[in-house]
């Protein structure tokens, strides 16, 4: 589609939007929200008629793009056959998507509990484990994101939480493997995965196993930074859960459904958690799903027992046939297999090179569509480019970055002094290039503040 300009139309969406719409994460007067017109495919389009390559998958949930057609299709027929309907009652729509789902989850996860979103699927995953086990507290980590509601902002591990912890939520914070910057000291990969796995078990012990209902990690961390785990680790958190009776929480809602490379990062490591947390790149978040694929164990629990948590919209039958529509079209068009040969070929190669050239670049990491370039000041001390949740003036190295990024027509995902590169699963070489020589352009300013 080519974008038409229609500068009125954008101006009256903005001012609406600026009168009445209240945005999250932000202090309402300091925004400056773009209008946006359309989008399709890794692209969308403001109404001055400047299109963006979209490398933040909106919020990393457009696995297969903006507006694709099957997809669309299966919503419009839903909605003219079954628009909604109570959770209660088995609807055709949310069981085959939960049959989709569980055919591709790991292990025995089975059985699926359908929620709005992630967070909503983390508050669930953590009752459910409380509940199976009697116990209180749950365990995450520092450099995590698990969503904004009570207990999920509780169990984040960044800056989002500090005004919103209630200190009272039984969550317990531990540090996870993280080389570039270790917490241990480590020099190596395996020195990290060794040191990490010994302080979980350490911080499990003094704060008493019989305390403990869960640990809970994201897969492959992503708003924190996406730091991929070292080789043994997921495993080896896996075995001191079995051997403590807690139960193992992976949230897959940013890294599942094909980012990675495969249908869910747990995939890589060879892992099966106890629970396991989707949202996002299940429908391509077309209409808005979560879940939590639950394993026999737990399901059992809840078999003559009431599972004491629902939701109004609960596997909504417009969001359920978007799932069954994404899956399908994932499976026909190889999306996973793209993703995974996106990042190998193109992706990845293409970052490292522009790491080799532009001393901002700390570190290059990720796998498949799912990639961070940490930028620093100093390669040497790795001194971050801009402090640890820096705003204003203190963040104008990053702030200058992005700008450079959209005068050159690509969308960046930032995150305090990284910057992400999160396109969609099927994005095309051409595409991804284009986005890299855009990349390498906006480097070239966050170069000017290093030392």
């Amino acid at each position: 589609m080519t974008p038409q300009p229609n500068p009125q139309v954008g101006a009256a969406v903005k001012a609406a939007d600026r009168a009445h719409v209240f945005h999250s994460w932000s202090a309402q007067e300091l925004i400056d929200p773009l209008a946006v017109a359309g989008a399709e495919g890794s692209y969308f389009w403001d109404y001055e008629g400047k299109r963006y390559l979209d490398f933040t998958s909106g919020l990393v949930f457009t696995n297969i793009g903006y507006q694709h057609p099957k997809v669309v299709a299966a919503i419009q027929e839903q909605a003219a056959t079954l628009s909604t309907f109570a959770p209660a009652f088995a609807i055709e729509a949310r069981s085959e998507a939960a049959r989709l789902i569980a055919e591709r989850t790991p292990g025995d996860l089975d059985k699926i509990f359908f929620t709005n979103g992630g967070a909503e699927a983390v508050e669930n995953a953590t009752r459910m484990a409380r509940l199976h086990t009697g116990r209180p507290k749950v365990l995450s980590a520092y450099r995590s994101y698990h969503g904004a509601t009570s207990t999920a902002i509780n169990l984040t591990g960044d800056p989002r939480r500090w005004p919103n912890d209630i200190g009272a939520a039984g969550v317990v914070h531990f540090w996870a493997p993280f080389l570039y910057r270790s917490p241990f000291h480590s020099e190596t990969e395996r020195q990290e995965c060794e040191r990490a796995l010994q302080h979980l078990e350490d911080s499990i012990a003094f704060e008493g196993p019989g305390t403990i209902a869960a640990v809970i990690l994201e897969t492959i961390p992503g708003t924190a930074g996406i730091m991929t785990p070292p080789a043994g680790y997921l495993a080896g958190v896996r075995e001191i859960c079995d051997r403590y009776g807690i139960v193992f929480i992976l949230d897959e809602v940013m890294a599942g459904f094909g980012r990675t490379g495969a249908w869910f990062a747990a995939d890589h490591y060879d892992v099966t958690p106890d629970l396991m947390t989707f949202a996002k790149g299940v429908n391509s978040g077309y209409v808005p799903l979560g879940g939590v694929a639950i394993s026999g164990a737990i399901a059992e629990t809840f078999a003559r027992r009431p599972y004491p948590g629902g939701l109004t919209y609960s596997g909504h039958p417009l969001a359920c046939a978007a799932a069954v529509a994404t899956i399908n079209v994932m499976e026909e068009e190889d999306v996973v297999g793209q993703a995974a040969r996106m990042g190998e070929s193109v992706i990845g190669p293409g970052l490292r090179e522009l790491a080799s050239r532009h001393p901002s670049v700390g570190e290059v990491r990720g796998t498949g569509v799912f990639w961070a370039l940490e930028l620093v000041k100093d390669r040497e001390t790795r001194e971050p480019l801009v402090p640890y949740n820096a705003a204003g003036e203190a963040n104008a190295p990053m702030a200058a970055f992005g700008a450079a990024a959209k005068a050159q027509g690509l969308w960046p995902f930032i995150n305090m002094n990284r910057t992400h590169v999160v396109p969609p699963c099927n994005i095309t070489e051409a595409e991804a290039k284009e986005g890299l020589a855009a990349l390498d352009e906006a480097l070239a300013v966050a170069d000017q503040h290093t030392v």
